[in-house]
């Protein structure tokens, strides 16, 4: 997926998502400063985004809704709402991936109907998730940084290596 870089940690009771601000259109860019992260449920609950835009925010939207229908209860809202994205005829031709996150749990959501907490508490996605992924990784194992640095140093990484994301940082943290 050509299209942006979203890397999130939690540590402890935080979380921070970091996303860059780069949108392209084949090969042009088009815009250095979108926001690709954004609050749910009271600003309890923080989702990145990955792919197009119009796909992302529609299902930024339906993830929202389900959020609501769970009471905030995160696991419940990425399960239901990852049946649907796999299941319904109309979301399943949607390409994006999404990363959702509170002070508790961090999933990978995809529309192959996974819903995937990782191991170590980072979580990646997008052309340039690989590199900020790995950068995040080894900055958990060897530093005490705070979730915000890690995600802010990994994303510089990514964007000094992938072509398609870019040095506008936009970061949020929970709480």
């Amino acid at each position: 997926m050509r299209s942006t870089t979203i890397v999130a940690v939690r540590r402890g009771d935080c979380v921070a998502i970091a996303g860059d601000g780069q949108v392209t259109m084949n090969d042009i860019i088009v815009k250095h400063t979108a926001r690709k992260i954004r609050r749910m449920y009271n600003n309890r609950v923080l989702a990145g985004f990955a792919g197009s835009v119009a796909d992302a925010q529609a299902l930024a939207d339906r993830f929202e809704s389900k959020l609501e229908a769970a009471g905030g209860n995160l696991t419940r809202a990425a399960i239901d709402f990852a049946r649907d994205w796999r299941t319904d005829r109309v979301l399943r031709r949607l390409e994006a991936l999404m990363i959702v996150a509170d002070s508790e749990k961090l999933y990978l959501l995809s529309g192959d109907g996974n819903v995937i907490e990782p191991d170590d508490g980072v979580a990646a996605i997008g052309s340039g998730g690989p590199y900020a992924q790995a950068a995040a990784r080894a900055l958990v194992a060897n530093t005490d940084l705070p979730p915000r640095r890690i995600v802010e140093e990994a994303m510089r990484i990514a964007s000094e290596t992938c072509v398609y994301t870019n040095d506008k940082i936009i970061v949020d943290e929970l709480p």
